[in-house]
């Protein structure tokens, strides 16, 4: 009785199957990224990760990961490591969002402006 007592308390149950502990040195680090990856995510939103803001949200993500495991991340890794969480297709600027950005329009103040200098 005090056996399963002591490994409910381990977070086994005598019911259930026991599961050994993850022991791969590898699968250590690719959680501990994806950990740190979350943790950036509640100050970069990949919301935002769509539109004018994408690029400083992704550097954003690179220098959070940067600090918080002392290696340097591009944009692409990053993008990756997203890619497994989100459906990174549906950030994709549209045509129409391209388009907007790369119409040029002539820029003037309006003459009521100007008499009010003078």
């Amino acid at each position: 009785m005090e056996a399963a007592a002591d490994e409910e308390q381990e977070g086994l149950s005598a019911q259930s199957p026991a599961q050994a502990p993850p022991s791969s040195a590898s699968s250590l680090p690719k959680v501990e990224l994806e950990l740190r990856l979350l943790q950036a995510l509640e100050f970069y939103p990949p919301s935002k990760l769509k539109g004018i803001h994408r690029h400083f949200v992704l550097y954003g993500l690179m220098e959070h990961l940067r600090k918080s495991l002392d290696r340097q991340f591009s944009g692409d890794e990053v993008l990756q490591l997203l890619d497994r969480f989100f459906n990174l297709e549906m950030l994709k600027p549209d045509d129409e969002e391209k388009d907007n950005f790369s119409q040029a329009e002539e820029f003037a103040l309006p003459d009521s402006f100007l008499k009010m200098e003078e």
